[in-house]
């Protein structure tokens, strides 16, 4: 089984976001058997909360589910139970490398860093500013890259 966590902040917007897309990505692809997908945050604010209401909303008008999704904050043991440690922008990376120290991790990364034709590095947070559909677009966009990416890496 091929493991990937992606992280943001809170848990409730981008990493869910990314959770459910690539979710249904590696459903359509019937490799739903082979690849388990989770998120969390890097801080605790909203642990134990459902995907923002912006998050649902997009993902809802894509057919995407959130169902049974509760925020969570990313523990030291993630970074080796997880193949594939996806953040959401430089921020939440640097805390994942500085949690991971010197110890043997998984791959970490970016979201971006998957989509080579895009200059933008970070996905941004539509906590702040509500742009919900252009952080879905960049995310759709991200998850289908890093499943072309697993796909070749693994074999499947």
């Amino acid at each position: 089984m091929i493991r990937v966590l992606f992280v943001c902040l809170g848990n409730i917007c981008r990493s869910p976001m990314a959770e459910a897309v690539l979710r249904s990505k590696v459903a359509k692809a019937g490799l739903a058997n082979q690849i388990e997908i989770d998120s969390a945050g890097t801080g605790d604010w909203h642990v134990g909360e459902p995907p923002h209401e912006g998050t649902a909303d997009i993902l809802s008008k894509q057919n995407i589910s959130t169902e049974g999704m509760k925020a969570r904050q990313v523990k030291e043991s993630d970074l080796m139970h997880y193949h594939y440690v996806v953040a959401m922008d430089a921020g939440n990376l640097g805390e994942l490398h500085e949690m991971a120290g010197v110890k043997p991790t998984t791959s970490l990364s970016r979201l971006m860093d998957y989509v080579s034709e895009s200059e933008i590095e970070d996905v941004p947070d539509p906590y702040f500013d509500g742009n919900f559909k252009e952080v879905y677009e960049m995310v759709d966009v991200g998850c289908e890259k890093l499943l072309e990416h697993i796909r070749n890496e693994e074999g499947i």
